[in-house]
């Protein structure tokens, strides 16, 4: 099918109803960015619940994708009407060219070596070292490639600590790259909790396309027992209120890595978590940063 990109500029604090209205009117998609991206000006902002990264751009620009042949004047005046604007903005047209957009998605995972013995291995593509600890991945709509420090991050830390009696919980289990990897590197049992149905049910595939028995559960299930290791991989906001959740799924003596955490705002983390654990540093990466503690 073709496709035509509609390029619009407006206020920062109206790019999200207008983007909600596009979408509403038929298009396929709608993307918003800073107006100043690619310049020396732009902003770039991380986007963690009740951060009030919206505010951080004073212009946007939102690329909505529609077909061809749709009235591009009849679609955007209908969506300004819509999300409040009153006159439809001023907008450009961009041609967008048949694509394989499978392809073209695929494309951008290959596989990825995480250290001598593991590799993430996306399910599209032959594992480079088949003699490897090789995790066969499909996101799906989920989080956690492997290509991003704070999964690389994680798995590097379990590694290090998984043990052929360990029991893990992966809280925020996305894709469930991390459950995976945890039995594959010896653990005895691994559960993972999503809030997002969507990613439980990837996790599951992802499971079976392993052949590992990894548990994968929403967040309104309860977990019978605590966990030996606890990995949440999430953004700082949620893991700090999530401190006395995640403490009480973790055994005394066990262990907790946290991850989804800028550097200026590992501090704060930690000392959420202080309160029932020995907090250290374990490693950063580009930026993010993986804090470590053992449960009291």
């Amino acid at each position: 099918m073709a496709w035509r990109a509609l390029v619009i500029e407006v206020d920062a604090a109206a790019a999200d109803a207008l983007s909600d209205a596009l979408l509403a009117h038929g298009a396929a998609s709608a993307t918003v960015e800073d107006a100043l991206a690619g310049t020396p000006d732009e902003q770039p902002v991380f986007d963690e619940p009740n951060a009030g990264s919206a505010g951080a751009w004073a212009r946007a620009r939102i690329r909505a994708l529609v077909a061809a042949d749709a009235d591009v004047d009849e679609v955007l005046a209908a969506a300004a009407s819509d999300a409040g604007l009153g006159a439809a903005p001023r907008f450009a047209v961009e041609e967008v060219g048949d694509t394989d957009w499978v392809r073209a998605s695929q494309a951008q995972f290959a596989p990825i070596r995480i250290s001598e013995r593991l590799w993430i291995v996306p399910s599209w593509h032959a594992a480079p070292d088949p003699g490897a600890l090789n995790i066969r991945l499909d996101p799906g709509l989920a989080f956690g490639t492997g290509s991003h420090p704070t999964t690389r991050l994680c798995l590097r830390w379990l590694e290090q600590h998984v043990c052929p009696d360990s029991s893990v919980l992966d809280y925020g289990c996305g894709s469930g790259i991390l459950a995976i990897a945890a039995l594959k590197l010896g653990a005895r049992a691994a559960v993972g909790v999503d809030v997002d149905p969507a990613a439980v049910a990837t996790a599951r595939e992802n499971a079976a396309r392993n052949e590992v028995a990894a548990r994968f559960v929403g967040s309104d299930v309860a977990l019978a027992h605590p966990a030996d290791l606890v990995v949440a991989n999430i953004l700082a906001n949620p893991l700090i209120v999530l401190a006395p959740v995640l403490a009480a799924h973790c055994r005394p003596g066990g262990r907790i890595a946290l991850a989804g955490i800028l550097a200026p705002q590992a501090d704060a983390v930690a000392a959420a978590y202080a309160q029932w654990f020995a907090m250290a540093h374990f490693a950063a990466d580009d930026g993010w940063v993986c804090l470590e503690g053992v449960r009291r």
